[in-house]
């Protein structure tokens, strides 16, 4: 019944029937006058609705024929999606009122990329995936340029649209050509159609093409070139946005596709996975040695964590899953804490990206300064923080797989992006002394964010916070 159906979706309706209701409320009433309550109230929309499906469980249940699936896996993205916008939601509010950028507009689009995201999670064919893509997509373009007065905002918006087109037609000619010859655009009529594991060119083509479109999505190497102009051109709390939710949400789009419609033939696509996750590690390791503005920065290390990802994602087990989701949640937290972190950096009112204006931070803020410390030793992966043990569980996955050379390659990219997570260190910690070079006090909201995921790279050492036993579940749910 369409009633069923629509139950299945019924997160995802709420969230675009508020995203309409707000938007018609705004241009009716205060327009930007209503934009800080009406941030506000969307973060506490995502934080209840990610508190509603975290608490949900029971079998796995689909609709509009298959089209969308609600599974233990799709359940575990959306949480993390949800918690990860709501809590980037509050750290801009105080950042985009002052910078006069937090229009009416900037929550509304916000929420229906969300929306998107929650539907790639769930996708079940390759119609849902598109239309979920390309609705998560159109809203980031807008916000990336959200900057309308600044040329740097409206390149990153401009460069992030013609090359998103170009993944898109890639993304949509691979599933093309797989519907061509699998006849049909269901996940499950896919797999079905592999019978014993025997693929023809058509859908391997058509595969390789859809890996290269989703490669994008998750900034991972060949496709990885607007990730460093996007991050620095981009408002700094669009930019935070950008380096969690929509990696959650690609990831996890990476993984379905594969497992669902592919999961015959884990051997033709994991050595492809393997070596993109290779590449990726790599040259995020490298190319960050040499920034020196802390968003750009970021964007680096944020290819070379997505690399690590895939790693997991490479192995085709249940377990690689896991650990690709345990990373992925680590991530996200890491990732979120940092630019609670970053948008503190102001100096005469001013926002500061160099990363030479820590000079000596540690004098002036010690709390914040070694709770940042905590986050980047966590984010090279240096023991005993979680990120450690982010790393430790792909890199077991790869093992497991049989993928020993690229488990070694991943702990020498690891060792060599730890230099310019050490280098933010030695600054704050070691570097010259003298006048500070910022003087911007952090509001309470990103004093939170940034503690909290702080405390949670070093409390999550006992359990994870029960992470790992519901990635393993959501694992499960997906291969089976």
């Amino acid at each position: 019944m369409i009633l069923d159906d629509l139950s299945v979706l019924l997160p995802e309706l709420v969230l675009a029937i508020y995203a309409m209701l707000a938007l018609v409320g705004a241009v009716y009433t205060g327009k930007d006058c209503v934009a800080p309550m009406l941030t506000l109230v969307t973060a506490v929309l995502f934080f209840a609705l990610a508190a509603r499906i975290g608490l949900t469980a029971g079998e796995a249940r689909t609709a509009f024929g298959g089209a969308v699936v609600d599974d233990g896996f799709a359940r575990f993205a959306k949480v993390v999606i949800l918690v990860s916008a709501g809590a980037v939601l509050l750290m801009s509010r105080d950042y985009m009122r002052r910078a006069d950028l937090l229009r009416f507009e900037f929550p509304v689009l916000v929420t229906l990329s969300v929306v998107g995201m929650m539907l790639m999670v769930s996708a079940g064919d390759l119609m849902m995936l598109y239309m979920g893509l390309e609705l998560q997509s159109l809203a980031l373009y807008v916000v990336a340029s959200l900057r309308r007065d600044s040329l740097k905002s409206t390149e990153a918006g401009l460069k992030y649209f013609v090359l998103g087109a170009l993944s898109s037609g890639l993304l949509l000619y691979g599933a093309s050509l797989t519907y061509g010859y699998a006849g049909t655009t269901l996940f499950s009529g896919i797999l079905s159609t592999l019978g014993e594991g025997d693929m023809t060119i058509g859908l391997l083509i058509g595969l390789v093409f859809m890996i290269s479109g989703m490669a994008f999505k998750v900034s991972a190497v060949p496709f990885h070139m607007w990730t460093p102009d996007v991050y620095e051109g981009s408002p700094t709390p669009v930019t935070a946005f950008f380096a969690a939710a929509p990696k959650m949400a690609a990831m996890g789009l990476f993984a379905r596709v594969l497992h669902d419609a592919f999961g015959a033939v884990p051997g033709d696509w994991g050595q492809v996975v393997a070596v993109i996750s290779l590449l990726t590690m790599f040259l995020g390791a490298f190319a960050g040695i040499g920034q020196r503005n802390i968003k750009r920065l970021m964007a680096y290390s944020s290819i070379a964590h997505m690399g690590y990802a895939l790693m997991g994602l490479a192995a085709g087990t249940a377990f690689g899953v896991q650990s690709m989701l345990i990373y992925m949640a680590i991530y996200v937290t890491m990732s979120v804490g940092v630019f609670a972190f970053i948008l503190g950096m102001e100096k005469d009112g001013r926002p500061v990206t160099d990363i030479a204006s820590l000079n000596m931070y540690s004098a002036t803020s010690p709390l914040k300064a070694f709770a940042m410390l905590v986050l980047l030793f966590s984010l090279a992966g240096v023991p005993p923080f979680v990120g450690f043990f982010g790393k430790l569980y792909v890199i077991r996955a790869a093992v497991d797989a049989g993928y020993v050379w690229l488990a070694v390659a991943g702990v020498i990219a690891s060792v060599i992006g730890a230099f310019y997570y050490l280098r933010i260190v030695f600054y704050m910690y070691f570097g010259e002394a003298g006048e500070p070079r910022l003087n911007g006090a952090m509001t309470p909201a990103l004093w939170v964010v940034l503690m909290l995921s702080a405390f949670a790279m070093v409390g999550g050492i006992v359990n994870l916070f029960g992470i790992e036993g519901l990635a393993q579940a959501a694992a499960e749910t997906l291969v089976n």
